[in-house]
């Protein structure tokens, strides 16, 4: 899967948990659903993608995935 595409569905993810006031529990309802939802190959691209850059994903999800780490 590409970068781009997987960058577009982790922000939406986060755009919808970020309806959340607490943003703790918003970073921790995304981290939760990548686990569930994404398979190994997912999570390790967008955990490299953050690490090398990082620039095109919300500020909930640069929290939620560095804690996939």
């Amino acid at each position: 899967m590409k970068t781009e595409t997987l960058i577009k569905m982790a922000n939406n993810i986060g755009e919808f948990f970020n309806a959340e006031s607490n943003k703790e529990v918003a970073a921790e309802g995304v981290k939760k659903h990548l686990q569930r939802s994404w398979e190994p190959r997912m999570r390790k691209a967008i955990i490299a993608y953050l690490q090398e850059d990082g620039s095109g994903l919300s500020d909930i999800v640069k929290i939620a995935v560095s804690r996939l780490e």
